[in-house]
């Protein structure tokens, strides 16, 4: 499904600019390394200090919070779906 361009003037993301996105998944031990490598892919200035790692309270899950480099909608709409489609990746907000 195709989306439509947003105006710059009608958008609520200030490009480029710092965008937080929230990642959770299972617990597992290389679920944040994971992560950090595919962030890594559309920002390149990314790296793990730009991550909060929160577990879940039974440590069945691990919520990550990575903190992007946006420069456009694009890279943030090709990011969400590749962070979606991971095996890994339960949710993406």
């Amino acid at each position: 499904m195709e989306m439509k361009p947003i105006p710059p003037e009608e958008s609520l993301i200030e490009y480029p600019g710092e965008f937080p996105i929230k990642v959770m998944g299972a617990m597992h031990a290389e679920f944040a390394q994971t992560i950090v490598e595919v962030v890594t892919l559309h920002d390149p200035t990314f790296h793990a200090g730009k991550m909060d790692m929160r577990p879940s309270s039974k440590g069945t899950y691990l919520s990550l919070t990575v903190t992007v480099w946006a420069t456009s909608r694009e890279q943030l709409d090709n990011l969400y779906r590749e962070l979606s489609g991971h095996p890994m990746v339960k949710v993406v907000l």
